[in-house]
């Protein structure tokens, strides 16, 4: 809301009852800045992935007719059926036309649309994803609260103690590590107690239950790699949060209600402090998008992280394109969404 729209309202009342409600409401104009702010910065992923990506020193011509006898003129021709020939400017315009029209164009290795591909590789991965970020945000959280309301003790340096050796750990070490205990077996751990890779077994034939089951025998050890990873940045923030609320006025006016001390914790410190953790929440997902594809790589997971790990072996740009947008786009979707449910939750937003 405007200056002048503030003043014209304080002074008539009436005007401020007979104004429509997007116009007396900031939450159109707050929505569309932030929509805006994420157009720029899908924008500007674009520049940055096409700069990536075309820099690279490869030849994608060359690795494609590795093993086949090629004469300079049939490479040549290939180089112009490709569209590598062509001058920088011109493939980064017609990468952000194909891209903004939604045409991600065929893949050179798979000799299928990028779309198509995309398509079928989103629900493992989204699988993994959505798994493993569940577990972490209530792993994480619960440890976090508990851990904050009484520092200092044995639970809170253990928790965070924990918390900060698996969040230095480097993702696809960890995931070699487990990879190693579980299959190959390693003291009182049997041998192959899970599956060293792909989403399930190989010619496996059974009722639909059987086949779930199989799933998720399939999902354990990569899911578990990244909630490992994330969950402890869940703890580490909201351990934080809930110190920071310990000494507000409104818990000391909550306990001289009366009001039990699992009372206080639960209505309200809790809600409160779960503003900053709501934020990370989201924010984080583009952190656990990256992860995966180290992970998806370990574990031959077949999501969009492992399918990008197969288009850096040519490079096949087409298709490292359209999974860099796709990723990115979808941290950029997920930021906008924080921005709304953090208004949500927050009225200070709201006043803004």
């Amino acid at each position: 809301m405007t200056d002048a729209l503030a003043a014209e309202l304080a002074a008539d009342p009436g005007a401020a009852a007979s104004a429509p409600r997007w116009y007396r409401s900031s939450f159109w104009p707050y929505l569309a800045a932030k929509l805006l702010g994420a157009a720029i910065s899908f924008l500007v992923m674009l520049v940055i992935g096409f700069t990536i990506f075309n820099v690279m020193p490869s030849d994608p011509v060359a690795t494609l007719t590795r093993q086949h006898p090629t004469s300079p003129s049939q490479m040549a021709a290939l180089r112009k059926q490709l569209g590598v020939d062509l001058p920088v400017w011109h493939r980064f315009v017609n990468f952000v036309g194909h891209t903004l029209t939604g045409n991600l164009g065929d893949s050179w290795q798979y000799h299928q649309s990028v779309g198509s591909l995309i398509t079928e590789r989103l629900w493992p991965t989204v699988l993994l994803i959505g798994s493993a970020t569940v577990i972490s945000v209530v792993l994480g959280l619960w440890l976090g609260i508990r851990s904050g309301w009484r520092h200092g003790s044995f639970f809170d340096r253990a928790s965070s103690g924990v918390s900060l050796v698996l969040w230095s750990v480097p993702t696809f070490w960890l995931g070699l590590i487990l990879l190693v205990i579980f299959t190959t077996g390693v003291g009182p751990i049997p041998t192959n107690l899970f599956p060293a890779g792909l989403m399930s077994t190989p010619g496996y034939s059974g009722p639909w239950i059987a086949h779930v089951g199989d799933t998720i025998h399939h999902l354990i050890l990569p899911c578990l790699t990244l909630v490992l990873v994330i969950f402890a940045q869940y703890v580490t923030i909201m351990r934080s949060s809930i110190i920071d609320e310990l000494g507000a006025p409104y818990l000391l006016t909550a306990r001289a209600k009366g009001l039990r001390d699992d009372d206080v914790r639960r209505k309200h410190a809790v809600p409160n402090a779960l503003l900053p953790s709501v934020t990370v929440i989201f924010l984080q997902l583009g952190t656990v998008l990256a992860g995966t594809i180290t992970v998806e790589t370990v574990y031959s997971w077949p999501g969009l992280g492992f399918l990008t790990f197969q288009a850096l072996q040519i490079p096949d740009l087409p298709l490292l394109e359209g999974t860099f947008v796709v990723l990115s786009g979808a941290v950029i979707v997920m930021n906008l969404l924080a921005d709304m449910l953090y208004r949500v939750l927050d009225p200070r937003v709201r006043a803004q």
